[in-house]
């Protein structure tokens, strides 16, 4: 039976706890596939030390910041958006795949980019030893209740309302 957890949360390390749980997986011989949803930025510390290990793929599916619905950009966010639904899929019903982190994919509900109904569908046909990560703000209720471990991060303070900027080795 797949093992599906979901970080959620409005505080920093959703992704971070999750990469903790990759380290752990590699660490036992595991093959592990990363798809970021809504995340961009290719200059991130994370994606140049996943690149050394050889039993872990990140697919940096997203565009960054998603726009309103009615901005010209949307359509193409939406489109980036299903389109990692469907690599996900694959990965998910992948048996030589351990572990697969759904990074941002929560949020996609909220920014309108995917339906609660087509992520439960796709994450209940993964293969039955599967661990599923599902990471992001505003997790639906539905993955919530369809999880076995849930953990929701919530921020105190940030650096970034003094007005410290992305900084290196903590959110670059």
């Amino acid at each position: 039976m797949s093992r599906i957890i979901v970080i959620t949360g409005n505080g920093k390390g959703k992704t971070t706890s999750a990469l903790g749980m990759v380290l752990r997986a590699i660490g036992h011989g595991m093959k592990v596939s990363i798809i970021q949803f809504i995340k961009g930025r290719s200059d991130i510390g994370e994606i140049a030390a996943l690149k050394q290990f050889t039993k872990v793929e990140l697919i940096q599916c997203g565009k960054g910041f998603v726009p309103p619905e009615e901005s010209n950009q949307f359509k193409i966010h939406r489109d980036s958006a299903q389109s990692a639904l469907m690599l996900a899929s694959e990965r998910l019903s992948d048996a030589s795949i351990g572990m697969v982190v759904l990074d941002e994919i929560c949020s996609t509900v909220y920014h309108h980019l995917l339906s609660e109904d087509d992520i439960i569908s796709t994450i209940k046909k993964a293969h039955t030893n599967s661990i599923i990560i599902c990471t992001g703000r505003y997790a639906p209720q539905s993955l919530i209740d369809l999880a076995d471990t849930v953990s929701i991060i919530n921020s105190i303070k940030h650096g970034f309302d003094k007005g410290i900027t992305a900084q290196k080795g903590v959110e670059l």
